[in-house]
């Protein structure tokens, strides 16, 4: 194992998010208590099965449902002395477009803007990573055996811009996920693999699979309880990287606004040297049901 460094900061950093994960986690539970001693009053039960039926939804990354999540990511433990930090706040729209009776098309957009230090050497980068663009197209209704499913293109864009957030490749490849929702359970697999076909010559090409199962548990209170892995695999390394993801999601109404807030932590169990050791994150999403 490698010597763990220090870094004058890393005490401030982790104050800083623990505090702000600790307003997340009081604020999730004091709404789910809220959700189950409440009273519905006139209508209040119709109210109760949309808002536990939209609590779902935030569960199935095909649904009928426009939302904007702002993700931010924690990472400890990378660079060459393990004692490298990395924030990402990812910008994830998902839009459907209804094309058909029978189709949907779904748009998955991953936008992330990063700050990291002694991730390389002991310098700092801030500013856009690459562009991940998904595209599925879904049936509207699921098969005979209750799976929801779709399929198309991922397109990554070099957007960076600090060559050392970004990989300075075009890629493309195809993209799928599958998925099941049975009382309180969802559970799937999403899948991606992007090759790349331009860019810097100087730069190395990707070859690169991307597999995310998932699954979830959506409680009467409108909590969610989940865990999945967002493992990749380099064809030109031969390297894995397999960060364990365990969460919990709340729904809630900032006045009519109806949102979902995640806390969660993150384990890497595979990396290559210099990859992080652990992470958490803090996810809140706007939602506009179609």
């Amino acid at each position: 194992m490698k010597p763990r460094g220090t870094h004058p900061r890393t005490g401030h950093r982790i104050l800083i998010t623990a505090a702000a994960c600790a307003l997340a986690l009081a604020t999730l539970f004091a709404s789910a208590d809220q959700d189950a001693s409440g009273t519905g009053g006139p209508g209040g039960d119709d109210e109760k099965a949309r808002a536990a039926e939209l609590a779902k939804a935030t569960m199935n990354p095909l649904a009928s449902l426009i939302s904007l999540p702002l993700q931010s990511n924690f990472d400890w433990g990378a660079g060459p002395n393990d004692d490298g930090f990395q924030y990402k706040l990812t910008v994830q729209p998902v839009i459907p477009v209804s094309l058909s009776e029978d189709w949907n098309l779904i748009s998955r957009t991953i936008l992330p803007f990063v700050y990291q230090e002694d991730i390389i050497g002991t310098s700092s980068q801030s500013g856009l990573a690459d562009t991940v663009q998904s595209l599925f197209f879904s049936p509207v209704h699921p098969t005979k055996h209750g799976w929801i499913w779709g399929a198309g293109p991922v397109l990554q864009i070099p957007t960076a811009t600090d060559d050392l957030l970004g990989e300075e490749q075009w890629g493309a490849g195809p993209t799928a996920v599958a998925l099941k929702q049975q009382g309180l359970l969802t559970y799937g697999v999403l899948f991606n693999h992007t090759w790349s076909f331009a860019g810097e010559a100087r730069r190395a090409d990707v070859n690169r699979t991307f597999l995310q199962p998932f699954a979830s548990c959506t409680t009467r209170t409108l909590t969610s309880f989940g865990l999945n892995t967002e493992s990749t695999y380099d064809w030109q390394r031969s390297q894995w990287t397999v960060p364990i993801n365990v969460y919990v999601q709340q729904l809630l109404k900032v006045g009519r606004q109806p949102i979902s807030l995640q806390l969660g932590g993150r384990y890497y169990a595979e990396g290559p040297s210099g990859a992080p050791e652990w992470g958490l994150r803090l996810q809140i999403s706007f939602l506009f049901a179609k």
